[in-house]
């Protein structure tokens, strides 16, 4: 069979034509993932992306609880916030570790003289528990309330000063202790201590 030229110039001219969509596409999908990753990297925190379907989105199931070890746990006292007798400081939970985590809930706190004095912190439900990503050097906080002992009768309170506060983040089963000399009931019938879950961002000495 005889091929004039017109004919086989058409057919160069389809193969040039659908080599170059075929690359052109080739060429969006690899700048659309370029974009999506970039994003993800710059959210390292924790924030999910909010981009179309291409997007990498990073929950908490992408990272670890955070582990004591790898916090620094301490209290922003400066001026404190009182009201009807009870003083409330941000419990602040640093992320000093290397690589992001998170955290999730209520921490454990205590008074301690060496050993737990008294009752356990109670729960405070004024905010509600939310997952909190935390990049390295990144912060959260939850909100501590101590009640003036002497609101207590001295016979169920049995009123002495604690060294300290005893502090387990959520999910853990080793604590951190900040020395913070404070007014606590040995006894176990009053509840002096109450904190809420952790929240987002570095907490506010005498803001909720």
């Amino acid at each position: 069979m005889v091929i004039d030229a017109a004919t086989t110039l058409k057919r160069t001219a389809q193969a040039v034509t659908l080599g170059a969509l075929v690359g052109l596409a080739a060429a969006c999908g690899s700048a659309g993932q370029t974009a999506a990753s970039s994003h993800h990297h710059h959210n390292g925190g924790g924030a999910a992306s909010s981009g179309g379907g291409s997007s990498i989105v990073l929950t908490s199931s992408a990272t670890p609880k955070c582990a004591t070890s790898g916090l620094a746990v301490w209290l922003g006292v400066g001026a404190g916030g009182a009201a009807a007798g009870s003083t409330y400081y941000p419990l602040e939970f640093t992320n000093v570790s290397a690589s992001s985590c998170h955290l999730f809930g209520y921490p454990g706190v205590s008074a301690s003289s060496g050993h737990q004095v008294g009752k356990a912190a109670g729960r405070n439900p004024s905010s509600s528990a939310q997952t909190v990503v935390l990049a390295p050097g990144a912060t959260a906080h939850a909100l501590l309330q101590l009640t003036d002992v002497s609101n207590f009768p001295a016979s169920s309170c049995k009123p002495v000063t604690a060294s300290g506060l005893q502090v387990y983040p959520p999910g853990q089963f080793s604590a951190a202790f900040i020395p913070f000399p404070l007014r606590a009931c040995s006894g176990t019938s009053e509840t002096f201590l109450s904190v809420s879950p952790v929240q987002q961002s570095v907490g506010v000495p005498g803001q909720p």
